[in-house]
C-alpha cells in the first residue's frame, strides 16, 4: 500500500523530483525524531549517530546493545536448527574415525568461504578432506552425479555440500548409494520435499529456528560450534590435541555475509562486526593478498568486501578456475596467496570486459521490451552466448538501472535450453517466484532466495516467463516503485565530513542490507570539477559556502542521467546526495562522497 499525498513527509530541501526521478524524504518521521532525541539523551551518542540509529528502527532500549553486538548474547544454541544434532554428530564421527570428508561447495563467495571454513577446521583436527567446486559451464550449479562418483572413488566416506544441495535429490541419492553419507549445509529457499540427506537449512519449511537470514557460511559456523561441542563431550580434545579457535573463522563468515547481501541484523551483524575487526590483524594470507591487489584503502569495511574483495573471489567461478577462491581463502603461504590473488585480479578484469559486452546488448533488449513508457513488473532479457559467469551481474545492473527485478538469460548455439540469473529489489521474493514458475511448468528448474535466483528455461518459454512474472509481481512492484524515494539521514557541509565523523558513524555500523548505509545531503555546494574516469564512472569536486571541499565519485554514471547532470551542472550550486567513505592515501585520511543523486539548488530570489 502506498502513501497518500497528504500522509507523506515534506520533501527534503524541497526536492520532489531529483535527477534520477525520485523525491527526497527525511528518513525520520515525527516518531523517529522523538526516538533519536531519546537515544541521544540516554546514551550521549551525538545527534547524528542517534538519528542514524533511530532511522533504522532502533529504539532507545535497544540502542546500547545495537552499538555493541556480541556473539555471547546473540548466538543461539546451534541445535535449534533441524537436523543439526544428527549432522554434527555424523561429522564428529568422521573426524574421530579419520574418514575422508568431501566438501562440495558453490562457486560464489559464500560457497568459497564456507568451503574454506570447513577446510580450516578439518586441517586443525587432522581429518583428511578434499574440496570440489563445480565448473560453472561444464557442471552447473550444485552437486552432480559424475562429481559425486569421482569423490566416492577418491575414498571419501562423508559428503558435505555447502551453499547448495537443498534441491539435489538425484545426486545425493547417488551419493548415498555409493556409501558417501550426504549432509547439506545451505540457506537457499527449500521445497516441501527434501533430498534423502541430513539437511541443515534455516529456510527449509519445517525449520522454526528463526535463522533464515543466515548465509551458508553462517550455517557452517554454527555447525562447527556444534561439532566442537560434541567432540569435547567425547573427550576428543586433550593435552595432545587442542580444540580449534572457531572465532578465527569469523573473517570468512563476515565476507560471505556481506557478499551474499544477507541482512545485517541480529546474529549477522555480530558476525560482521567481529569479522571486520579480525581482518584488521591481517592474519589470513589469502584475504590480506586480496585487499592488497584490490588496493583497498583504510580499515576493512563492508564496502571493501562487497565491491572489491568479493568480485575478485567470484571471478574464478565466473570466468576461470572455480576452485581458486576457496583455495585462496584457506592458504597459509603469503607468497602463494599473492600469486593466486593476482590471478583472480586478472580474471576479474576479464570478467569486466565480458560483462560490458553482454550489458550493452542486454540494455538494448530491455529498452525494446519495456518500451519508452518504462512499463513492466520485471526486466527479462535473453541473448546468444553471453558468458554464464556474467549473466547474474548483467541482471544486477539492469535491476539498478530500471529499479525492478531483472533476469538475464543466455542461450548457446542451437541449444534448446538457456540458463539465467535474476536479481531483485527489496520487498520482492525472487526465489519464491522462480519456484512457482518451476511448479507451473514454465521453467525446467530454478531456485534461489529473496534477492537472487537462478533458472533453466526453454527458448520458447521466455515470453511465457515474462508474462508469468507480470501476472505475479506487477501489483507488488508497482506499489514499491510508487512509494520509492531517496531517504535522507541528515544534511552536512563539506567541512563536517571528517574522519572524526566517520569514526562516530562507525559505531552504528557495519552497514549493508538490513542496516542501510546513511545517506547525507550536501546542500547548495558548488560543483568545481567533473570528469569521466575508469569504466563509466564520474569524479567530482564540490565546495561549500565556507570554502571547504569534498571529492566524490558517481559509480557507473557515465551516459546516465546522473552523469549527464553532473557535467551540465559544473560551476553551479547543486544539492548532492550520497554515502561517505574513508580513504587513506599517503598516510592521510580523507572522506569521500559516493554520489547517489543530485538536484539543482534553488536560485536565490531577485529583489
Amino acid at each position: 500500500m502506498t502513501e497518500s499525498p497528504h500522509s507523506r513527509p515534506p520533501a527534503f530541501l524541497g526536492v520532489e523530483r531529483s535527477v534520477t526521478g525520485r523525491p527526497w524524504r527525511d528518513r525520520l518521521d515525527e516518531a523517529g525524531q522523538s526516538r533519536a532525541l531519546a537515544i541521544s539523551q540516554l546514551l550521549g551518542a551525538g545527534d547524528l549517530v542517534s538519528r542514524v540509529l533511530a532511522g533504522r528502527g532502533i529504539t532507545p532500549d535497544q540502542a546500547e546493545e545495537h552499538l555493541d553486538p556480541t556473539l555471547r548474547r546473540l548466538m543461539p544454541d546451534p541445535f535449534v536448527l533441524i537436523d543439526m544434532e544428527a549432522a554434527a554428530g555424523r561429522i564428529a564421527d568422521a573426524v574421530q574415525r579419520g574418514d575422508k570428508i568431501a566438501i562440495f561447495g558453490d562457486y560464489d563467495v559464500d560457497g568459497a568461504a564456507s568451503s574454506a571454513l570447513l577446510a580450516d577446521y578439518f586441517f586443525a583436527v587432522g581429518a583428511p578432506y578434499v574440496i570440489h567446486i563445480p565448473d560453472r559451464i561444464f557442471e552447473g550449479y550444485g552437486p552432480n552425479v559424475e562429481a559425486i562418483q569421482n569423490l566416492a572413488q577418491s575414498g571419501a566416506r562423508l559428503l558435505i555440500t555447502v551453499d547448495c544441495g537443498t534441491m539435489s535429490h538425484g545426486p545425493l541419492a547417488e551419493a548415498d548409494k555409493l556409501g558417501l553419507d550426504p549432509i547439506v549445509l545451505d540457506h537457499h529457499s527449500a521445497p516441501e520435499t527434501l533430498p534423502d540427506a541430513l539437511v541443515v537449512n534455516p529456510n527449509r519449511q519445517d525449520d522454526l529456528s528463526g535463522l533464515g537470514q543466515l548465509c551458508a557460511a553462517g550455517v557452517v559456523f554454527m555447525t562447527l560450534v556444534a561439532v566442537n561441542r560434541i567432540l569435547r563431550a567425547r573427550n576428543f580434545f586433550g593435552a595432545a590435541r587442542i580444540a580449534p579457535d572457531l572465532l578465527a573463522g569469523l573473517d570468512l563468515v563476515a565476507l560471505a555475509t556481506i557478499a551474499d547481501v544477507a541482512p545485517l541484523t541480529g546474529l549477522n551483524r555480530a558476525f560482521v562486526t567481529k569479522g571486520l575487526s579480525l581482518m584488521r590483524t591481517r592474519g589470513r594470507p589469502g584475504l590480506t593478498a586480496l585487499f592488497d591487489v584490490a588496493q583497498a584503502d583504510g580499515p576493512p569495511s563492508s564496502y571493501h568486501l562487497g565491491f572489491l574483495v568479493g568480485p575478485r573471489i567470484n571471478a574464478g567461478g565466473r570466468v576461470g578456475d572455480a576452485a581458486l577462491g576457496a583455495r585462496l581463502l584457506s592458504l597459509k603461504d603469503p607468497l602463494e596467496s599473492r600469486r593466486v590473488a593476482e590471478e583472480l585480479d586478472r580474471l576479474n578484469r576479464e570478467r569486466q570486459d565480458l560483462e560490458r559486452g553482454a550489458l550493452e546488448e542486454a540494455e538494448a533488449n530491455a529498452l525494446a521490451t519495456l518500451g519508452l513508457k518504462d512499463q513492466g513488473a520485471a526486466v527479462v532479457v535473453s541473448g546468444e552466448e553471453w558468458h554464464p559467469g556474467v549473466v547474474g551481474l548483467v541482471a544486477a545492473r539492469l535491476k539498478e538501472k530500471y529499479r525492478r527485478p531483472a533476469f538475464a538469460i543466455s542461450f548457446f548455439g542451437a541449444g534448446e535450453f538457456g540458463t539465467g540469473s535474476g536479481r531483485s529489489i527489496p520487498g520482492v521474493d525472487l526465489g519464491r517466484a522462480v519456484r512457482a514458475a518451476v511448479e507451473a511448468g514454465i521453467l525446467v528448474k530454478g531456485g534461489g532466495h529473496a534477492m537472487a535466483a537462478g533458472l533453466t528455461i526453454g527458448r520458447r518459454r521466455v515470453d511465457d516467463f515474462r508474462a508469468f512474472l507480470e501476472d505475479r509481481l506487477a501489483r507488488r512492484v508497482e506499489d514499491l516503485r510508487a512509494g520509492e524515494s531517496l531517504l535522507i539521514d541528515a544534511a552536512l557541509t563539506a567541512g563536517a565530513a571528517s574522519p572524526a565523523l566517520m569514526a562516530a558513524l562507525d559505531r552504528a555500523g557495519p552497514f549493508g542490507a538490513g542496516n542501510a548505509e546513511p545517506v547525507f545531503v550536501f546542500p547548495a555546494h558548488r560543483l568545481l570539477a567533473v570528469a569521466d574516469v575508469g569504466n563509466g564512472h564520474v569524479r567530482l569536486r564540490a565546495q561549500s559556502g565556507d570554502g571547504a571541499r569534498i571529492d566524490g565519485i558517481a559509480f557507473r554514471a557515465g551516459g546516465e542521467p546522473l552523469g549527464r547532470a553532473l557535467h551540465a551542472g559544473r560551476g553551479t550550486m547543486t544539492h548532492l546526495a550520497g554515502t561517505l567513505s574513508l580513504d587513506s592515501y599517503g598516510g592521510r585520511e580523507r572522506v569521500r562522497l559516493r554520489l547517489l543523486d543530485l538536484a539543482p539548488a534553488a536560485r536565490p530570489r531577485q529583489n
